[in-house]
């Protein structure tokens, strides 16, 4: 008889694909032998596993069909099963397995779509927060708004593509209009962010990229806008830091005052 830890590693194995007669002689066979019941759990354990997959990447199944989505899928599955109770947050490594599974090469953006796919899971999942404001900001000085470290709300995430993944999402959803989206066209990039009860994205040009990905490293507004100018001296700063303040793209930061307590901006 196997050890409850044995018998759970021999379990994960079965799941896994890995040999299961050391779990059969620990499985009640009755009318049904031990390894067609455990055949018919692991079915339904891949069946739901790749059914989750769906729900998350439901853009990327639209592309490619539900019967292609299913048979990669299920590869993905065999080799990552989820280390975590909820499904919602299962699929992290999919868009990279994507990008190395060869039946899908024809589709060189399909990884890039399910990044985005990935990325508006995590936003739409993400805890609400509070969010930095015009307000918040403006009762310092202009040397003092410098100087605050930022960083992205929750949920919210800067993506680079060198296709038109925006449009490839747009013309994949349910109901959107028959359109031919140009491969050629070039490539876009995007800031995904939580909304009060979905998700969305918006483009950006590659200085607010730039800008954007500085945030996200904890970089203060005058560096990351220092980062937003050596991309492109034209670079709006006012404008764009107005836009993501309204987008609530920025979350609430601490503000050290002079006596040494920290007020939440």
């Amino acid at each position: 008889m196997l050890g409850l830890r044995d018998l759970q590693a021999a379990f994960a194995g079965m799941v896994k694909g890995e040999d299961q007669r050391r779990l059969e002689a620990a499985v009640v066979g009755d009318s049904i032998p031990a390894a067609a019941r455990l055949r018919v759990y692991r079915h339904h354990v891949e069946r739901s596993l790749a059914a989750a997959l769906a729900t998350t990447f439901s853009t990327v199944q639209a592309i490619v069909g539900e019967d292609f989505f299913r048979a990669m899928a299920g590869r993905y599955v065999d080799g990552d099963l989820p280390r975590q109770p909820v499904l919602a947050e299962y699929g992290a490594g999919f868009p990279r397995f994507i990008a190395g599974y060869e039946p899908a090469e024809s589709l060189p953006y399909l990884a890039d779509v399910a990044r985005l796919d990935w990325a508006l899971n995590l936003a739409f999942h993400s805890l609400a927060a509070n969010y930095l404001t015009a307000t918040d900001l403006s009762s310092l000085s202009a040397e003092r708004v410098a100087e605050l470290p930022l960083a992205l709300a929750p949920g919210a995430a800067v993506l680079r593509s060198s296709y038109p993944i925006d449009r490839i999402w747009r013309v994949s959803q349910p109901g959107a209009a028959d359109e031919t989206v140009d491969l050629g066209a070039g490539g876009v990039s995007l800031l995904v962010l939580r909304q009060e009860d979905d998700a969305a994205f918006i483009q950006v040009s590659e200085a607010e990229e730039a800008f954007l990905s500085a945030v996200g490293r904890g970089e203060t507004l005058e560096r990351a806008a220092e980062v937003g100018f050596r991309t492109d001296d034209a670079f709006d700063l006012p404008t764009t830091f107005t836009r993501l303040l309204a987008l609530n793209a920025i979350a609430a930061t601490q503000h050290r005052l002079g006596d040494g307590v920290e007020k939440a901006l």
